[in-house]
């Protein structure tokens, strides 16, 4: 039932993920409760030449303005790429509700790749996961963008 609509936010997140030639293609859409776009990043560290700059954390930070609240209670957020242990590690700070992503990264994961920081029952909250979503189109993106010309 939610395969959907978790597709369906996937959707946005590769059209955020193509919108930056120059980084890598990554999308991240934060949405309230009631499905409303709260916000949307793709990566931005070539643009700003911060580290830091993941579309995750973007998102996340846009969206905690919107609300006011860094709490991100009943959130989902929709990103094509699985997160890295920085980015994983804000959207369990931020009490993301759900976590939705596209394509494994089994060089930097840390949502089941090479770490599991959303599941760690040593923190205080765990997300649920859908993993896989799009992962075809996600992957092809990556995939396209590190391809040589």
């Amino acid at each position: 039932m939610l395969r959907p609509l978790h597709e369906q936010w996937m959707r946005r997140a590769l059209s955020v993920a193509s919108a930056s030639p120059e980084d890598v293609p990554v999308g991240a859409v934060v949405y309230a409760a009631d499905g409303t776009e709260l916000a949307a990043a793709g990566n931005e560290r070539e643009l700003t030449g911060d580290p830091t700059a993941h579309a995750e954390v973007i998102a996340l930070r846009r969206a905690a303005a919107r609300t006011g609240s860094w709490r991100l209670d009943g959130c989902t957020l929709v990103v094509t790429l699985e997160p890295c242990t920085m980015c994983a590690g804000a959207l369990v700070l931020a009490r993301v509700s759900r976590l939705v992503f596209g394509a494994w990264e089994p060089k930097t994961g840390a949502v089941g790749s090479l770490w599991d920081v959303v599941r760690d029952r040593r923190l205080n909250h765990r997300p649920e996961v859908y993993a896989g979503i799009l992962e075809t189109e996600c992957a092809a993106l990556l995939r396209d963008f590190f391809r040589p010309s």
